[in-house]
């Protein structure tokens, strides 16, 4: 049996309403894998509402090496936030006929990890994975739908960027795909130059690009994730647009421009 393991990024779900056409057909896409026997779990970031709530309430957004700087107080609002992300992903996903399950990496202990501290603090890079709850909710008939938060060995909240999260799953359940949603189509080996994009990157040419500098920003976190999900176990791991519509469809029917991650 096929297994995708989806992660859908923060940009991509800035439009988390009922009219939202992008997560419409998300959905639809979903329904279609399943549809076909396959296994899907997916995984959000929500970094736009992360950032809105961080503003609200007067804390700082800052980042190191494309990672948001998680203080003890940053992280409840993290978890907040993509607590609310969890349950409206859902309600959309449910609204157009996914049979979808909100959880926490923190629900069945799917994601345990330590907090890297030094500057980014409560941010964790190396979380564990338990596949059980997964595998439950899957046999049940049901898409895990996945926030990346976790705890430590200590009961302590911790914060898992949603690629690292992805990378680490797929990687476990040895995924036939692992597909890396945000809001770009391509890696880029100038990121300010479009026809730059790369259809295909190796281990190796991941390597010289953080080396270089050319990954910059968030993109770091999700070659890293690339990597570690092949490295792994993950058969093949794709980077796409998440914000178009029919993204995985037309992503599985190379109908779409995206980047493959090969060992």
């Amino acid at each position: 049996m096929t297994t995708y393991v989806i992660k859908i990024g923060g940009h991509a779900l800035i439009d988390l309403s009922t009219e939202s056409a992008a997560l419409a057909t998300f959905a639809q896409d979903i329904v279609a894998l399943t549809s076909e026997g396959a296994h899907v779990v997916v995984i959000h970031g929500g970094g736009p509402t992360i950032a809105s709530l961080l503003e609200l309430v007067g804390e700082p957004s800052t980042f190191v090496d494309g990672l948001r700087v998680t203080t003890p107080s940053v992280m409840q609002y993290v978890d907040m936030a993509l607590a609310h992300v969890n349950r409206e992903l859902v309600s959309r996903l449910r609204q157009h006929g996914v049979p979808a399950v909100g959880v926490s990496g923190v629900d069945g202990a799917t994601l345990t990890a330590q907090a890297v501290g030094g500057p980014l603090q409560r941010v964790a890079t190396q979380p564990r994975v338990d596949v059980t709850l997964i595998k439950h909710l899957w046999s049940g008939g049901f898409i895990p739908v996945v926030s990346p938060v976790a705890n430590d060995d200590t009961w302590q909240r911790v914060n898992c960027n949603a690629d690292t999260a992805a990378g680490a799953i797929a990687g476990a359940l040895n995924a036939d795909a692992l597909l890396l949603l945000s809001d770009i189509d391509q890696v880029r080996t100038d990121v300010a130059d479009s026809s730059s994009g790369l259809r295909s990157v190796t281990v190796a040419e991941i390597a010289a690009l953080m080396a270089s500098g050319a990954a910059q920003g968030g993109m770091r976190p999700k070659l890293q994730a690339a990597v570690d999900a092949i490295e792994a176990g993950a058969q093949r791991v794709w980077l796409a647009n998440g914000t178009r519509e029919h993204c995985v469809r037309d992503l599985l029917a190379h109908q779409l421009p995206t980047t493959e991650i090969l060992p």
